[in-house]
């Protein structure tokens, strides 16, 4: 266990909130800790069809550059996961689907942030809208997941979520955990 001290600074910005202490290790050893306060977020596999995948392009700030994932965004208040996956997959493709099933939640920063994130897979998707959000969303593509796959292993797709979702949802198909009907 770890006793706080004192806090040497705060962040608070619209979406999160950052906290740096001054901590004492079990050893009595004391040292520095950052803790950010991040909302849930969901994750979305999409599939228009069997054998493909929904991805964006995005620029990403904090690694200076634009990655390939899949479509993600964080849980309003009052918003269950569940209904976030569905809105953020219509705001980012223009997609709305009439099945999610949450396939895994993992914790992406457990040094450092309490965020967590439910990767949901979503088919019998219907085209709503040609506008995804322009802020955030410099393309849409559907890409074979097949390729998806030597993309994470050749290094191109870094991005944990996608390399999560993609790896745990094979794994599941092959366990026979989601069934083919639900992409019918």
């Amino acid at each position: 266990m770890e006793e706080t001290i004192r806090t040497l600074g705060i962040l608070n910005a619209r979406h999160f909130s950052a906290r740096l202490d001054e901590v004492k290790l079990r050893t009595g050893k004391v040292t520095e800790r950052i803790k950010i306060d991040h909302p849930e977020a969901s994750a979305i596999l999409a599939f228009p069809d069997r054998d493909h995948i929904l991805m964006v392009r995005q620029w990403r700030y904090a690694i200076g550059c634009e990655t390939l994932e899949i479509p993600a965004g964080k849980v309003d208040p009052g918003e269950t996961a569940e209904a976030c996956a569905g809105r953020e997959l219509m705001e980012e493709t223009g997609q709305r689907p009439s099945r999610l099933l949450e396939i895994f939640s993992y914790y992406p920063a457990i040094g450092y942030a309490n965020e967590i994130i439910r990767i949901f897979v979503a088919a019998g998707l219907e085209r709503i809208s040609d506008k995804e959000d322009e802020d955030e969303i410099s393309g849409v593509e559907m890409v074979k997941l097949d390729q998806v796959h030597d993309m994470i292993f050749s290094g191109r797709i870094r991005d944990g979520k996608t390399v999560i979702g993609v790896s745990l949802f094979r794994a599941k198909m092959e366990r026979g955990e989601i069934p083919d009907s639900f992409f019918l």
